[in-house]
């Protein structure tokens, strides 16, 4: 637990003197929100139904922004080397990676929070907390794979690419399950949410099991 600590606080520190995983992740996001905002008649009734989409969307776009960086910078600088040789395992450098792709990209979720309430005239209510609720168990998923997956990606020519590519239809589940249940807080018609929350905690399980048996095989590959 001390060594996947240490690796997260190392990447917040890391992140905090450049910020530009966060700043690149909610520049982008925020782009991809007002693109959208502004394809759609702001009263049109297909404006609510379309509303959780684009919120994903955003975020599935950030994400991937954000990973991309996770592993790709320690490769190009070479520290990866000096991680596979400090005394911890593969799993806990998986879990640490986890956990500041988790936290950088949550903060990037919560500062699009905002923008997306005033371009989609919403107020701010319960909903947006319900809404991050959501946000969490669905981050937790994505990050679960995406971790694994920049580390494939990172050591192929065209990484952002090829991160795009393994990571969407991977995490298409916990997309279009978030997506569901986003629409359901936004509708009011929240009594039947537990059954998408408790979807998106089995895929976040699901994903961040075998990513964390598979991970030793991909730094060694």
């Amino acid at each position: 637990m001390k060594s996947i600590s240490s690796l997260f606080f190392k990447d917040i520190v890391v992140e905090w003197r450049n910020k530009e995983a966060v700043s690149s992740m909610f520049m982008f996001g925020v782009l991809t929100l007002v693109i959208f905002s502004y394809a759609f008649d702001p009263s049109g009734t297909d404006r609510s139904l379309l509303t959780p989409g684009i919120l994903w969307i955003s975020f599935t776009f950030a994400g991937i922004i954000g990973l991309n960086r996770s592993l790709a910078m320690e490769i190009d600088n070479e520290c990866i080397q000096g991680l596979l040789l400090a005394p911890l395992s593969r799993g806990e450098l998986y879990l640490g990676k986890v956990a500041s792709n988790f936290a950088f990209m949550m903060i990037a979720e919560l500062l699009m929070m905002p923008p997306f309430v005033v371009l989609n005239n919403l107020t701010f209510s319960f909903q947006i907390i319900e809404i991050i609720g959501v946000a969490v168990l669905g981050t937790l998923g994505f990050v679960s794979v995406g971790t694994i997956l920049s580390m494939i990606s990172a050591h192929t020519r065209m990484k952002e690419v090829i991160l795009a590519v393994l990571q969407i239809p991977l995490t298409i589940p916990v997309i279009l399950t978030s997506v569901a249940a986003t629409g359901q807080i936004l509708a009011n018609e929240t009594e039947g949410i537990s059954y998408a929350l408790m979807m998106l905690a089995g895929f976040s399980i699901v994903y961040l099991t075998a990513s964390y048996l598979l991970f030793e095989y991909v730094v060694e590959d």
